[in-house]
């Protein structure tokens, strides 16, 4: 049975409405004004307060749909928070879901069996057969219910992390202890994370298993430490099946911190149990983390989340649209946000929730223009800075001939035309300036620039294998 939170009763009359009540209520009325009635009833009003936890100042929303919460995290989960900072200062997070998940310090957990169940509780709970999956239970588990090994999409780019993550959380015998995930902002690293908790719990429905943030756990070590009560927070950490700690770069520069993460690494490894740490980068490339840390975490398995290619990002699309049957979105339009939104999957996803609940809300059909307008900010904010340097690099790689070539005196052929590509290439994809891209070329005269960009124009007319070179440039460096 997975561990819940019971909050003691207010000392105030059953009547009257708690702070975090009558303070969703100021906030709902000051939304439905400003969005106006039409959003506001569609997606605003059907989210309910699920609670305040005030140890991590988590504020807990639901919705009745995971497509529901998925819009309102995107267009209204920096307002909802800054909303609920001026009515309760003490609020530091606000946490949109389609379920209600327990908050408990700042940290998730999940248990074998609560400590002191409420009888009232128990007696409430529905039987269930001991074979159904652990996880079945929302009640009492934080862990996304969205986020599962089957949701998540498989590719070049993350192949090894997804295969390494499966193995962990089916069980059995594993050749590496901790797996650690790096990568990028909105590349899947939770997503793996709670799909391994998700997964570990189906198959041991009696494990405890522990997620929290690096941070997270830092602001309860700090706790425990203030409140004398260290032994408290080790065993709970230490006894844990499964512990999964994000975002460990923040504990850079935290010597306490450290020592006592160390210390719990070592534990759970040495007692066999399963470690799962997530970085923004491998740990050799993290700054200010103890040395024995660093080695610890190398000594598993470490495994890159990579930036989705546009084959990944396109089955992504296809992936989520399977889940929205109410939607109607053209292949053109489809292809046009694999190949824009590159910079993350969460971006990518937020971008389709985005351009179909404009749609269902505005009652137009969904094409290129209204793509495009719909998505004007985020396109701008997201176009890809291509740099001349990179395109130099990415020439020279193609035709196999030394980046300094490109600034060199020589004009043998096999030299001069990929220079005269990269240029031409600078020239349409950079905003650069002739004189610009002719002084990152050995300080080459703008006349040089106009003269190689008209001749590869002239020359993709006639010679189909360079215009098949630049195509194929042009779409390595557009991602």
């Amino acid at each position: 049975m997975n561990e819940v939170a019971i909050h003691p009763a207010p000392d105030f009359a059953p009547d009257a409405p708690s702070p975090e009540e009558a303070a969703w209520a100021a906030i709902r009325a000051n939304l439905r004004r400003r969005c106006g009635p039409r959003t506001f009833d569609g997606w605003l009003k059907p989210i309910v307060l699920a609670g305040l936890d005030d140890d991590s100042g988590t504020v807990r929303l639901t919705l009745p749909s995971d497509f529901m919460a998925q819009w309102v995290e995107t267009h209204f989960a920096d307002q909802l928070l800054a909303a609920w900072r001026a009515m309760l200062p003490q609020v530091r997070t606000v946490l949109i879901t389609a379920g209600a998940p327990t908050v408990r310090g700042g940290s998730v957990e999940l248990a074998a069996e609560p400590e002191s169940p409420d009888p009232d509780e128990v007696a409430a709970e529905p039987t269930a057969d001991d074979s159904a999956p652990a996880a079945a239970d929302e009640r009492g588990t934080p862990l996304e219910p969205r986020f599962t090994f089957e949701s998540f999409v498989v590719g070049k780019a993350n192949e090894v992390a997804y295969n390494a993550a499966r193995t962990l959380a089916e069980g059995g015998r594993v050749g590496f202890n901790p797996l650690f995930l790096h990568g990028g902002t909105g590349l899947g690293k939770t997503h793996l994370m709670h799909a391994i908790g998700r997964e570990h719990l189906r198959r041991n429905a009696r494990s405890r298993v522990i997620y929290m943030s690096a941070e997270k756990f830092m602001y309860e070590f700090v706790g425990a430490m203030r409140a004398k009560d260290t032994h408290s927070f080790k065993a709970r950490l230490r006894s844990a099946d499964l512990l999964m700690i994000d975002d460990v770069q923040f504990i850079s520069g935290k010597d306490s911190t450290q020592e006592e993460f160390f210390h719990t690494m070592n534990e759970i490894i040495s007692a066999g149990r399963r470690l799962v740490i997530t970085a923004d980068r491998s740990p050799q490339d993290l700054d200010g983390i103890e040395s024995r840390i660093l080695s610890r975490l190398g000594g598993g398995l470490v495994a890159d989340v990579n930036p989705a290619d546009f084959e990944l990002r396109l089955n992504i699309l296809l992936k989520k649209l399977e889940d929205m049957p109410q939607a109607h979105v053209p292949q053109e339009v489809v292809m046009f946000l694999a190949r824009r939104i590159s910079a993350s999957v969460r971006e990518l996803e937020g971008a389709l929730n985005r351009v179909v609940a404009y749609a269902m809300l505005s009652g137009r059909s969904i094409d290129m223009d209204f793509t495009q307008e719909t998505l004007a900010d985020l396109l701008r904010a997201t176009q890809r800075r291509i740099t001349i340097d990179e395109i130099q690099r990415r020439v020279s790689d193609h035709y196999r001939i030394k980046q300094a070539e490109m600034s060199s005196a020589r004009r043998a052929r096999e030299v001069a035309r990929p220079r005269q590509v990269a240029m031409y290439l600078a020239k349409q994809l950079t905003p650069r300036s002739l004189p610009e891209i002719g002084r990152r070329f050995g300080g080459r005269d703008h006349t040089t620039v106009i003269h190689a960009v008209r001749q590869i124009e002239k020359l993709r007319q006639t010679d189909a294998e360079l215009d098949a070179d630049v195509r194929l440039l042009i779409r390595q460096l557009e991602g």
